[in-house]
């Protein structure tokens, strides 16, 4: 007969997001479990780049929950020290023409509102940010509190700050829930674990956990590729993507879309993206795609065209139709929170989305309103799944 578990909170999803509701509900003094059907970071967290941006957040919840999480990592990162590689290298986003370059400036203008540092660079500034950047620019925006992680390195040393015993190849099979409609654990193929609270970090397979609890959320897969070159000196300096990046991250379109992203590793490879495109799970290698990052990223960077690229990996986004995460408690499950559905910046929104499932979970004042987040919201207003 299969050994029962018993603890205040099950953590289903061993990637960033997971690691991080299991470090904060951890430091409030909650037993945690976390379980996985496969090894730390073995979904999207471990096909990232690693990003922690603000730069590409229009304002609103998401970039509130940005600002949060940033200020958070900065504490990761002193507390961890250089065991998660945290970078705080900023972002450059550049323009090539005049008309693209003040449609940048408006969207500035609203985020420096918001919190956000966004320094305008001129055309004639930005060699002296990046040497190696194509010339005729028309300009640019710094901004400082941009930064970059290890994904892989650093969801490990959360879940080890976390002290939470770790349940790896482990799948869930069933949220049990009570007569009553409460959940008291999640049935795995290992046996059963009970806790009168169990969290949804599920990634791009969050809407799979909450249908086995009987709820709808519309979890969709977006495929993202990602080209890693050879180790080369440190040639870029920043994370350096072109406006249109901003664009493609709010589009909707289940169609391919690229627009280049290039950055420096402390390893030493380059990392382009990036694409986006709903093709459901299929990890097929898309030689339009790579094609495409390669194209954009010497457009940026022309040394790039003399350098060999490695390798090439795809993950999956967990994308939500209105491109906010389920964050918090379901009313439709008691004893069900969700932390997923965060499409490519739950590496960077980790931290804050882990202090929010916490303060869900021990019934403290959040730090930022978690209504726009509410798991519910797409069975009330109609929730597009285009």
């Amino acid at each position: 007969m299969a050994k029962r578990l018993t603890c205040d909170v099950v953590v289903v999803g061993a990637g960033m997001v997971g690691a991080a509701c299991a470090l904060y509900a951890a430091r409030t003094g909650l037993d945690v479990r976390v379980v996985d059907r496969g090894p730390v970071a073995g979904g999207t967290t471990g096909a990232g780049e690693g990003n922690l941006l603000v730069s590409d957040k229009e304002p609103g919840p998401e970039l509130e929950l940005a600002l949060l999480s940033a200020r958070l990592w900065a504490g990761l990162a002193d507390e961890l020290g250089t065991a998660i590689e945290y970078e705080p290298k900023g972002g450059l986003v550049v323009a090539s023409t005049p008309a693209t370059l003040a449609a940048l400036r408006d969207f500035t203008a609203g985020q420096r509102g918001a919190g956000v540092l966004a320094v305008p660079v001129d055309a004639d500034r930005l060699p002296c940010l990046e040497p190696h950047l194509a010339p005729g620019m028309a300009g640019g925006v710094h901004y400082p509190q941009d930064a970059q992680v290890m994904p892989a390195l650093a969801a490990a040393r959360l879940l080890c700050a976390s002290g939470a015993p770790l349940h790896m190849g482990h799948t869930v099979t069933g949220v049990l829930r009570a007569a009553d409609g409460t959940v008291y654990g999640v049935r795995t193929d290992r046996g059963d674990i009970h806790a009168p609270a169990v969290v949804n970090a599920a990634g791009t397979w969050g809407g799979d956990v909450a249908a086995l609890a009987g709820v709808r959320l519309p979890v969709l897969p977006r495929r993202g590729f990602v080209l890693v070159t050879e180790p080369l000196p440190r040639m870029v300096r920043h994370k350096v993507y072109a406006a249109d990046y901003v664009a493609d991250v709010a589009s909707d379109s289940a169609a391919l879309r690229t627009s280049p992203v290039v950055e420096g590793t402390a390893a030493g490879p380059v990392l382009v993206g990036a694409t986006r495109e709903r093709v459901g799970f299929d990890r097929s290698l898309s030689l339009p795609a790579v094609r495409a990052l390669a194209a954009g990223a010497i457009g940026l960077f022309p040394f790039l065209e003399r350098v060999r690229a490695l390798r090439a990996y795809a993950g999956f986004r967990p994308y939500l139709p209105d491109h906010l995460p389920a964050i918090g408690a379901d009313p439709r499950a008691p004893g069900l929170f969700h932390a997923c559905g965060h499409e490519g910046a739950g590496i960077g929104l980790a931290p804050g989305t882990g202090q929010l499932i916490a303060q869900a979970l021990t019934g403290k004042t959040p730090e930022l309103d978690p209504t726009p987040f509410r798991p519910e919201r797409f069975d009330t207003d109609g929730g597009d799944e285009r």
